[in-house]
């Protein structure tokens, strides 16, 4: 089920919180009554939403408990000005509250609209778990315009997922600019680029003309145009530059004036220019590592071609999910092998211990189904409930095959010992079993914020330890008959089970 995609994976459970959040990013130089205004909209619709659902909640309880505006702030853009801003709103508690996060956000972002100067609103709550964002892909390159190409395909591929929510690149425009391009005429007056950097330089931000000395303090004294000179554009196309003869000369007559804009800034990675696309998932309705594995074998093959000078790698909770993931089945092999031996001593053989070690795939056939009836996806915390669940399994393993190889020794034939020791040890297996369970309910039923990490772990272990138990009294002993009958599993003389009978003992 795993493979065919009915039970998926994700790197953290998807968790409800009470605190939902829209950044504001505009362009470079947008004015602060700007942000405001747009900040203004926002606040406007929350209270919409707090109309519409409070009606909704328990006891007549408001929905939104609290606004707060922080200007100058947004973590998504990891930039400062007045052209940023973010909105915080304290929901009620998830415990009580009818309506999910993203069932917020969507309305909000359907009421806000996209305003035509903001560059992006971003609608989600506080992330919780492993670092990065669950879309996170960078292109390495060196030139900059074939970067932002490529950010610009690659983002408006994403877009195009069902449930793929807040794409977004990190290189922004910058703000707007005049750009120069210096005539021909400009060399026989004497002026290069230089000299007339230098005065534009020296007229809109200044430079020292002279210092007075008045007692012991210095004072320097800074000359440019007056605010009203340098204040519009028609300014700057009346501007006049000196030539190496003193004549005044018109800036348009010796360079060509552009407007434009450059890039708000340009990143790095180990010396090399890079660009970062991003973007959010609704987990009800999309799966990263379903969209990330689409997009690796549908887009990236001919995206290489065009862009080949382009390269490419998962970032985010993509690379923190295969760091995480990595460490686990190191620590589950280390475990497996020290098990593995320790059995080997117990038994004296080294194929027995593969008998008992077979509860183990057993219990994950009982993971795949609990997260499919609790409606769960398969996580990490689930990852690290199953290993967990690894050395529990094997206890009643053990002790099965223990009684089998006493029942054997004492006279049995295998096919007679296997059923006696699973009669033997089916009441001991199950009460060990549903007490174990039964004290995971609690923490399955939960329903605080809190313990929305645990339960995929919790459930786990429970319908883990649900499945091994019933599948540990039927497949060990047919398997144990197996190996006896391919002659792969020996028992030993009846004197020799003192040992097992204290192995035995020690394990209950």
């Amino acid at each position: 089920m795993t493979a065919a995609g009915i039970v998926k994976f994700r790197a953290f459970p998807d968790i409800d919180g009470d605190v939902v959040e829209a950044r504001v990013l505009l362009p470079q130089g947008t004015p602060l009554a700007r942000t405001e205004a747009v900040v203004a909209t926002l606040v406007t619709a929350i209270g919409r939403i707090d109309e519409e659902f409070s009606p909704r909640q328990p006891d007549g309880n408001a929905l939104v408990r609290n606004v707060m505006v922080r200007y100058n702030h947004n973590l998504d853009s990891n930039e400062h000005g007045p052209h940023v801003a973010t909105v915080l709103v304290d929901l009620l508690a998830a415990e009580t509250r009818v309506g999910r996060v993203q069932e917020i956000q969507n309305r909000w972002a359907e009421l806000v609209g996209t305003p035509p100067d903001v560059l992006a609103i971003t609608y989600k709550q506080p992330a919780v778990g492993p670092g990065g964002r669950a879309i996170e892909i960078r292109l390495v390159g060196e030139d900059l315009a074939g970067l932002e190409g490529a950010a610009s395909e690659l983002s408006q591929w994403l877009a195009g997922y069902r449930g793929v929510l807040n794409v977004d690149d990190d290189l922004r425009p910058g703000k707007p600019e005049l750009r120069l391009k210096l005539r021909d005429e400009a060399n026989a007056l004497g002026l290069d680029a230089e000299t007339i950097a230098g005065q534009l330089r020296a007229a809109y931000f200044g430079r020292t003309a002279a210092e007075i000395q008045v007692g012991a303090e210095a004072y320097e004294v800074d000359v440019r145009l007056a605010a009203r000179d340098r204040d519009g554009r028609a300014d700057f196309d009346a501007f006049t530059v000196t030539t190496s003869s003193g004549a005044q000369v018109p800036i348009g007559a010796v360079a060509e004036i552009e407007p434009g804009r450059g890039f708000g800034r340009i990143l790095r990675v180990d010396g090399r220019r890079t660009v970062t696309v991003t973007g959010d998932i609704d987990g009800a309705a999309a799966n990263a590592n379903e969209v990330i594995a689409d997009t690796a074998r549908r887009f990236f093959p001919e995206f290489r071609e065009r862009h080949p000078r382009v390269e490419i790698s998962l970032k985010g909770q993509q690379e923190e999910q295969a760091t995480t993931q990595g460490s686990m089945a190191r620590a589950m092999g280390i475990s497996l092998i020290g098990l593995f031996v320790i059995l080997s001593f117990v038994f004296r053989s080294y194929v027995e211990p593969v008998i008992v070690m077979a509860a183990i795939p057993l219990a994950f056939i009982g993971v795949v189904w609990g997260h499919l009836a609790l409606g769960l996806e398969i996580s990490l915390p689930s990852n690290m409930g199953f290993i967990s669940l690894a050395g529990i399994v094997v206890n009643d393993s053990i002790l099965l095959v223990l009684f089998i190889k006493r029942h054997h020794a004492a006279g049995e034939a295998v096919h007679d010992a296997a059923r006696s020791a699973s009669r033997a040890r089916f009441r001991a297996v199950l009460l060990t079993s549903l007490t174990t369970i039964v004290g995971l309910l609690p923490l399955l039923a939960e329903t605080s914020l809190q313990a929305q990490v645990l339960i995929p772990l919790a459930a786990s272990l429970a319908f883990g330890l649900m499945a091994s138990t019933v599948l540990v009294l039927l497949v060990v002993p047919a398997f144990y008959t197996v190996l006896e009958d391919l002659g792969y599993a020996k028992a030993r003389p009846h004197g020799e089970m003192a040992d097992g009978g204290r192995a035995e003992e020690a394990v209950s």
